[in-house]
């Protein structure tokens, strides 16, 4: 009994060695990582006070509803916002209306692949917002996505 049980002690004692060994990197590398981790919080949050944020203002864009590029069947309705300093961009119903038509068009030419996932949904965001800031010249500053359909 002796002989046999003797390989497998050694062997859960090696994986126990192992275990514990890995545990205190991994213990290390975390305490490092939160010693350092509240300076940079710090300085983020001086940079953050030093500069004023500045006004905006939220326009939201009527709805839009269209079919995709492929499946041909397959609909889409987005509703979205623009944000804008209102001194920059005095009219905003018309950089909406520009910004809305153009999403209509750029959602015609959208597949159902193109969407899925989040890297789908970061792409439109990314896409739809360099579109907004062309259309705009430049005056939006961003257009967030409150509700996306597909259908």
């Amino acid at each position: 009994m002796s002989d046999a049980s003797l390989p497998a002690s050694k062997g859960f004692k090696s994986a126990l060695m192992e275990f514990l060994i890995v545990a205190l990197i991994g213990g290390g590398s975390g305490a490092t990582v939160e010693l350092l981790r509240p300076a940079t919080i710090a300085a983020q949050t001086t940079k953050d006070a030093a500069t004023p944020a500045a006004p905006s203002t939220i326009y939201d864009l009527p709805p839009i509803v269209t079919n995709l590029g492929a499946p041909q069947d397959t609909w889409i309705r987005l509703e979205a916002s623009i944000v804008f300093d209102p001194k920059v961009l005095v009219h905003p119903e018309a950089a909406a209306g520009k910004i809305g038509d153009d999403a209509l068009a750029y959602l015609r030419t959208v597949t159902l692949k193109q969407l899925e996932g989040p890297v789908g949904l970061q792409s439109l965001r990314e896409d739809l917002n360099e579109r907004a800031a062309t259309r705009s010249e430049g005056k939006v500053r961003e257009l967030v996505i409150r509700t996306l359909v597909v259908q």
